[in-house]
Formats: structure tokens, sequence, C-alpha cells
């Protein structure tokens, strides 16, 4: 590994031909140095990041957004090529179909050797490895306010060619007051949890108040691809197993949360393609999967990824957490949300989804309006339930309707 300075780092890069496909690292871990390097050294190159910040992700001309899931920060990109994918796939993807000629990655300062990853292992491992495949180049940006974390997140330090050295605040995620509907979803989740479950919870309103609503509960186990300060406040109160390492993929929130991350042995993060392997997610102890969606309709199908003909986000890791609850002894896999968009004005639970399918098979659907029971249930069930248990009042009859023209009354 050789240090550089940012200048350097650009005419080093500024040797490749044509246009290089770049992996970056993503959510709140994006280098910013290294992303300017980038941007300067190449007129035109794709870029690959997950789930990028609104504001991060050049819009020149030149510039091919490339993502497994899209974020704020690509959403509007002028030229988005978004991949459809399962997010345990992508790193097969990295070493298989499509390797990158370059790879930025995020560090905390090396200790023993070894970088670390710090918030975002995540396809990182994967990406490194299709990149070193192809003789490409991998570059750290080391933070010294990224904090160590352990398990996937170490690197060799041999493994990286050209490093730069910072020393910036990483992007943070404010917990947002949570709302009566939020609340009230969050404890119907929780009435269905018992002790000793293992948890897949993301980051939102509902997913906060789910966790805001276990603190009653013990011996929780957390294997997630991502958590926040929810997850914290959980250690903090004794819910969760003191014997079992917390295994996590990425992980963003408040500078509490990345303090607490700092050396903290106790917290392992992994490469995707492990947290997310739906096998290894089955052989949790009663592992329970709580997601959102934008809509679901009366087949028990939910559209998590498109509004319209627009992609919103993409397939993340909801299917592969889906399917791997579902064939854990005792484990459940729920899909929460509000039963009403209040921006669109418009009810979440629809006849027939017009939108590709994100995921389906879930346990239950649960809104603020009650639990829908799907798993077990035959079709004409399944969509009853949904319209008497999680539909809005203002839309049952006009879905009831709509479920007799489907041949589901």
């Amino acid at each position: 590994m050789r240090t550089v300075s940012p200048d350097e780092l650009v005419r080093s890069l500024a040797a490749f031909d044509g246009a290089p496909r770049v992996v970056m690292s993503g959510n709140m871990s994006i280098p910013a140095v290294g992303l300017d390097a980038v941007d300067r050294a190449f007129e035109r190159y794709t870029l690959h990041v997950l789930n990028a910040p609104a504001g991060t992700i050049p819009t020149r001309e030149g510039v091919t957004a490339e993502t497994a899931f899209v974020g704020p920060g690509m959403r509007t990109h002028p030229d988005l090529h978004y991949i459809p994918c399962r997010l345990s796939m992508v790193p097969v993807l990295m070493r298989r179909v499509s390797p990158p000629d370059v790879v930025v990655l995020h560090c905390a300062p090396p200790r023993d050797g070894q970088l670390s990853l710090g918030v975002e292992v995540n396809i990182l491992p994967g990406a490194i490895e299709g990149c070193r495949s192809r003789s490409g180049r991998v570059v750290a940006v080391i933070n010294d306010r990224m904090p160590y974390t352990y398990g996937d997140a170490q690197v060799p330090v041999s493994d990286v060619d050209l490093a730069v050295e910072v020393s910036e605040p990483l992007g943070t995620h404010e917990p947002r007051a949570l709302d009566d509907a939020s609340r009230t979803i969050g404890e119907m989740v929780v009435s269905r949890v018992g002790d000793g479950a293992t948890l897949q919870i993301g980051i939102g309103a509902v997913p906060d108040a789910t966790l805001e609503s276990l603190t009653k509960r013990r011996d929780l186990r957390i294997w997630t691809e991502m958590f926040s300060d929810g997850v914290l406040r959980l250690e903090r109160i004794g819910a969760l197993d003191p014997t079992h390492p917390l295994t996590t993929s990425f992980a963003f929130g408040t500078q509490d949360l990345y303090d607490w991350l700092d050396g903290n042995n106790r917290v392992r993060f992994m490469r995707t393609e492990h947290t997310n392997a739906p096998g290894t997610i089955a052989r949790q102890r009663f592992m329970t999967s709580v997601n959102t969606a934008l809509e679901v309709d009366l087949f028990g199908q939910a559209n998590a990824s498109r509004i319209g003909d627009r992609i919103y986000s993409g397939f993340g890791g909801q299917t592969d957490f889906i399917v791997g609850a579902m064939h854990s002894p005792g484990g459940q896999a729920f899909i929460a949300l509000r039963s009403w968009h209040p921006k669109a004005g418009v009810s979440t639970i629809v006849p027939k989804l017009k939108e590709s399918v994100t995921s389906f098979q879930q346990s239950s659907i649960v809104t603020e309006q009650g639990v829908a029971e799907l798993w077990g249930y035959d079709q004409k069930r399944q969509a009853k339930h949904l319209i008497r248990d999680a539909a809005h009042p203002d839309v049952k009859d006009a879905l009831r309707q709509a479920a007799a023209e489907l041949g589901l009354a």
C-alpha cells in the first residue's frame, strides 16, 4: 500500500484506458475524496454505489450511475443503470459478470496490518476479489474518524494499492420522532415476537417503532443486513443475548452509534453473501424478519421497489430474509406498512400490483389497522384477511368488489 496525495491519486487513476467501472463504499460511507479523484481522473466512467445519499453522485455527462439498490442520490440521475439483483447475489456479479476496474474503499486506519471497512462491508469484499482478478486498482481512503470494526471488515494492507489519508466525520442519520401509526404497527409486530428471537429489522419509522417496543423482550439476537441506533438501545437495556455476537453487513446512524462500534468485538460486520444467504438465515433461532413495502395486493404480493415505471429502490435484502426467515424453525416474516399513503392519498393495499413484485409469501401483513395473517391460508382467505384486518376503512368496500372480480371472494 502506497500513501499518496489526492492529486497523485488522480494522476495514477488517469493511466487507465477507456471508461472504467468503479465500485465504491455506499450508504453513509461514500469517501468524498476518493469520489472526487475518480471524477477528476476519468472523463467517462461507470460508478456502482449501493443506496447513495442525496447530493453525492456526479450528474455530469460521462458519468453512468450503476446500482443494484437505488438511493436518493441516484433516483433522478440522468444516466441511471439499475441492475435487478437480490443483495446476496451482487457480490457474485462483481466476481463473475462485471468485475470492477477500480474499487474505492472508506477505511479506518490499520491495526496490526489490517485496515477496516468500518460501517460498510456489504458487497465490498466481493468487489475487491473481482477487481484483483483482473489486475484492477484498489484504493483506500483512510479516515481516522471511521470506526474500526471486525469480521469481514478487516482488509490486509497488502490488498490495497493506493491510499489517501483524511480526517472527516461520517454522514449521520438522526432518528425521527415516531408517529402514532408507526407506534401502533411496531407494537403489533412485537406482540408476535417472543424472547429469544433473532431479528432482522431495517431503518425507518416502522422499524424504529418495532425496536422501541422490544424493550421488554430478553435474549434477543441480531442477524441482519444493517442496523442503526435502535439496536444500540436494546443492547444498553439488556434485551440482547449477551452470549451471542451481533451480525450485520453495514450500519449507519448517530455519532453515538459509531463511537460504540469502534473497536467493539461484539459486533461482526460480515460480507453480504454471508449475512443475506437464505440458508444461513434459516439456521438462526426463531428468525424474525421485519420489512416494509410501498404497496401490497390481495394476492399477498409486495412491491417495495417501484413507483409506476420508475425504479425507487430495488430488491435489497428483502427477498433473502423473507425466504430465510420462513424456513427457520419458528421463524416469521412480516411486511409492515401504513394502510394509507399520506402524501399520495391512496391505499397501500391494492387489488393487484401494476408494478413488479419484490417479494411474496410473508407470514403476515401489518398496518396500523391490524395484522392480516397470510401464511397457510388459501388465496381467498388471504384476500379476506387483508381487507378485514389490514386495509384502511375507506377502501374496504372497493377492495371487496375488486376481490370478487379477481375471483378472490
